[in-house]
């Protein structure tokens, strides 16, 4: 694990990203905020971190290709990645592309940092046999359209083979953050 307590916090929502701010200097972390992908080049511009906190969805851009951007600057860096809805295709993305481990909101201080000390993983996590419902399969597939869409509802209606409207009223039901 790394020593370096320097923090990249990427989140677009002002007032949950000003909270994990001060609850991680608390902690002793010295911490900068970023919004978008634009301002974490920036910032990487000038210096590097040992920790990233990500969210996946940066107002209409993915937070897999800010992912990509921190772990290729820095391989070393653990990077969490945060979402207000998971779904397996993107954990599995944020992983692939260097996340060390992929939070569902809400999510917290404590949460975040037993993520980062949870990197390596473990092969002795016992195995859910509860078999994933139909319901759950259908929003991980809209979830994974959506994210191949760029979030463009005609688009991602289109690929699904389901009326605009259709998707429209199940993202009303349950909307992605």
């Amino acid at each position: 694990m790394t020593l370096d307590r320097s923090l990249i916090v990427v989140e677009d929502d002002a007032g949950f990203a000003r909270t994990l701010k001060r609850s991680f200097e608390r902690r002793d972390y010295e911490v900068v905020l970023a919004a978008s992908i634009e301002d974490v080049r920036k910032v990487l511009e000038e210096r590097s971190f040992g920790y990233a906190v990500v969210d996946l969805k940066l107002g209409g851009a993915s937070g897999l290709a800010c992912v990509e951007l921190l772990h290729t600057h820095d391989p070393e860096m653990l990077i969490v990645v945060l979402t207000g809805f998971a779904s397996i295709s993107t954990a599995v993305e944020a992983i692939k592309l260097g996340a060390c481990h992929y939070l569902a909101k809400p999510s917290n201080t404590d949460d975040i940092e037993a993520a980062f000390n949870k990197a390596a993983g473990n092969a002795e996590v016992a195995l859910d046999s509860r078999p994933t419902s139909i319901k759950t399969l259908e929003w991980e597939r809209i979830h994974q359209t959506l994210i191949e869409t760029d979030f463009n509802i005609s688009e991602a209606a289109r690929r699904l083979g389901m009326h605009r409207r259709t998707l429209a009223r199940k993202l009303e039901k349950r909307p992605v953050k």
